[in-house]
């Protein structure tokens, strides 16, 4: 309660009849009246100055009533006022949401881009927009068809957007089910209290197929004439206001196409199929800020062949062989030819036509050639080399435009028809000593054939095709005449072989034709005698070698050295003679070798002596052969000191001081890896002296003390080489103690 003021009042919609506040009377006033938006519910009571509510105020109806309030003495004059009274009324959550709409119907495409919004529910809340009554939350309550596990649409919880999800982008498609229902509710309190309104409402979806797909192949014609740019196809994305682009499968110099800001695709000059007969490339869609709408699209382009390439035969000049004896009817070659055009089209199909032929002797249609293969072939009758040796056609190769004359040359080959004749069926005997030289000619042969000369059916190939069973003897053929050398091809033997009675023929490298046969006239016979020769001994090795240690015990077998009478008659007699070396009296022979004499040190290490075998009757007929025989060295020689000059050191001897020593032996280096070096057990030597190895040759000596006169010395040292006690030597190592110049030499 108070008194008479301007007031303001905050109350909340509904809660029925309410006090709210008192005004108290000051004198003279006896009475209170009120004006203005009452309401029918809002109103003062005149004598108490109570101001009351009787009923329910609406936010939604009037959310601010204006009064005014004035005091009133006994005759009804305003004392006070008016003053301003205003009720403020607050908003309470009574209201659902509503949708604009009973039903929604939108339409979506296939692939369309996830997130992407195709269509939008609206619902409105009457109560306070600036209070969360009136804030909504939109989502998706029920969605059917659900094949997949994550549903195919969504929507913003605040716009009412609804857009393909990620699955409804790539899913979606209308072969498989073009109708989904979503039942998408409302809440207001931004949906955050269990006790928000809640509206739905059923969202009908068509998914229609998409905009953006790639277009058929396109195919077009090389060397167009019309005006480029040509339009060829199109493409439209699922979304509006987009901006298209081309980019390249291939790296090529450059890609004859171009795309509008519409979808159109143009070609921009005309192809050539023979240079490219196909292109891929690529169409896209952006947006404004150049982010990829739909996926890229594969276009394909065929270019289709026009006839614009004429026949190109094979070759220059086509030229084909054909023998005399060809049946009428044989195929005798292919003519070829080629087109640039497609193949397997009628652009590229060829006619082939003999054109000319020349000579026209003794017919003008010698030949036939099949018209869709190019096969030639004769036609009646064969060809005689003597009509003509070579023919000349001139072959037309068409197309479905264009013509081509290819030149063709028939060379008629001659048949091996005749045989070889010997100019003699017998060519007697011959005599030769068995020590004849290979390679020497006993007898010239002749035969003749028929047949073309300088062909294979007229070469003469000689053979000696009885009599000869080891290749004795060989023939040789001089191409340019035909003659045959019969030539000693292999060492006679009177004692084997003392007479040969040879049967040659005569063949031709080319087979004769059928029904021809060789006969007896290209046989001829000839007989050859071999007289003895008084020959020497043979050794069934020219070289015998051997290898033994050189510590091998005297008359110890080494090697067998054998020879034989070629004869087989006489007694042989072997002898060792000198050739190189100077130790044949170490062996002994006569069909057996011994070592006879010992060598302990390896003065040679290779022994090469010739051993000669005569017959003991006839000393004139002997051969050699020779002897090699290589000693392995053993280990069989001490160490020795390997130096020249005498070891010193300078006057005055200050300690410290040493020299390198070295050891060597007769043997081979294999056996210098284990060489030892000591003092020898004298009380002098280990008294003034000390030795240490170096290596496996060399060793230090070095003075133990600088007690030294300044004399030579002799120091005592054992060699030793593995450990062999045999292989011990002990030297005298001179040493001399001596003044030294400034070069460190002794003076």
């Amino acid at each position: 309660s108070g008194p008479l003021k301007d007031m303001d009042f905050s109350v909340q919609e509904g809660g029925g009849p309410r006090i709210l506040h008192q005004f108290t009377l000051e004198p003279p006033a006896v009475s209170f009246r009120m004006s203005g938006e009452k309401a029918g519910i809002i109103d003062i009571e005149p004598n108490t100055g109570i101001l009351y509510i009787n009923g329910s105020l609406d936010w939604e109806t009037k959310q601010v009533h204006k009064l005014q309030v004035e005091s009133l003495d006994g005759s009804g004059n305003v004392v006070n006022g008016p003053y301003a009274v205003t009720i403020y009324v607050e908003d309470i959550n009574d209201n659902p949401p509503e949708f604009d709409q009973t039903r929604y119907f939108g339409v979506v495409r296939q692939n369309s881009r996830p997130g992407k919004p195709f269509m939008y529910v609206h619902a409105t809340d009457h109560d306070d927009p600036t209070t969360p009554h009136a804030q909504l939350s939109y989502s998706i309550l029920h969605h059917f068809p659900n094949p997949y596990e994550e549903m195919l649409f969504q929507i913003d919880n605040v716009t009412g957007e609804i857009s393909p999800s990620r699955t409804g982008s790539y899913y979606l498609d209308p072969q498989k089910q073009d109708t989904f229902t979503l039942v998408v509710s409302v809440k207001d309190m931004a949906g955050k209290t269990i006790n928000a309104f809640t509206s739905s409402v059923d969202v009908i979806i068509t998914v229609m197929e998409s905009l953006w797909k790639a277009p058929p192949t396109i195919h077009i014609q090389e060397n167009s004439t019309q005006v480029h740019p040509v339009n060829i196809s199109k493409v439209q994305s699922n979304e509006p206001g987009v901006v298209y682009d081309i980019f390249e499968k291939e790296k090529l110099p450059r890609l004859p196409f171009s795309i509008s800001q519409n979808g159109d695709i143009y070609v921009t000059e005309p192809l050539d199929r023979e240079e490219k007969d196909t292109y891929t490339f690529f169409v896209v869609s952006k947006d404004n800020t150049g982010e990829l709408v739909d996926k890229p699209l594969q276009i394909h382009v065929v270019v289709e062949d026009i006839d614009d390439n004429p026949p190109v035969c094979q070759q220059e000049l086509t030229i084909i062989e054909v023998q005399e004896n060809e049946a009428g009817g044989s195929t005798i070659g292919t003519v070829f030819a080629t087109d640039m055009d497609e193949k397997d089209t009628f652009n590229s199909r060829l006619k082939f036509q003999i054109q000319s032929q020349e000579p026209e002797f003794p017919s003008n249609n010698l030949f036939y050639i099949q018209q869709d293969t190019g096969t030639l072939q004769l036609t009646g009758r064969s060809l005689s080399k003597r009509d003509s040796a070579k023919y000349f056609l001139k072959v037309l190769v068409t197309d479905s435009k264009f013509e081509t004359i290819c030149d063709v040359e028939v060379h008629v080959i001659d048949i091996n028809d005749e045989i070889p004749i010997f100019k003699y069926s017998d060519y007697g005997s011959v005599t030769v000593a068995e020590d004849i030289p290979i390679g020497t000619v006993i007898l010239e042969i002749q035969a003749t054939d028929g047949d073309e000369p300088d062909t294979g059916s007229s070469l003469i190939i000689y053979q000696v095709k009885e009599g000869d069973p080891n290749n004795t003897f060989i023939i040789e053929t001089d191409s340019e005449t035909n003659r045959g050398f019969i030539k000693i091809n292999k060492a006679l033997d009177f004692e084997t072989m003392p007479v040969y009675d040879l049967v040659i023929n005569a063949t031709n490298p080319e087979p004769l034709v059928e029904g021809v046969q060789y006969n007896s006239s290209s046989l001829t016979l000839f007989k050859v005698f071999v007289t003895n020769v008084e020959e020497p001994p043979v050794f069934l090795d020219p070289v015998y070698k051997t290898e033994v240690s050189e510590d091998i015990p005297v008359n110890t077998l080494v090697m067998t050295v054998e020879a034989y009478d070629p004869e087989g008659d006489s007694d042989l007699k072997i002898v060792l003679k000198e050739v190189q070396g100077k130790y044949a009296q170490c062996l002994a022979c006569a069909k057996i070798l011994f070592l006879k004499k010992s060598y302990l040190l390896v003065e040679e290490e290779i022994y090469s002596v010739e051993v000669v075998a005569s017959e003991l009757n006839n000393a004139a007929q002997k051969s050699k052969a020779f002897l090699v025989l290589h000693l392995r060295d053993v280990n069989d020689n001490p160490p020795q000191i390997a130096m020249d000059y005498p070891t010193f050191f300078c006057y005055p001897v200050s300690g410290g001081e040493r020299t390198l020593i070295q050891a060597t032996d007769a043997d081979e280096l294999f056996f210098y890896s284990k060489f030892t070096f000591s003092l020898a057990d004298e009380m002098n030597a280990r008294n003034n002296w000390e030795i240490s190895k170096f290596n496996a040759t060399h060793a230090y000596l070095s003075p133990k003390h600088a007690n030294f006169e300044e004399k030579m010395y002799d120091v005592p040292i054992i060699l030793n080489d593995n450990g062999n006690p045999s292989l011990e030597n002990k030297v005298n190592l001179k040493v001399s103690i001596c003044k030294c110049s400034s070069e460190n030499s002794c003076f």
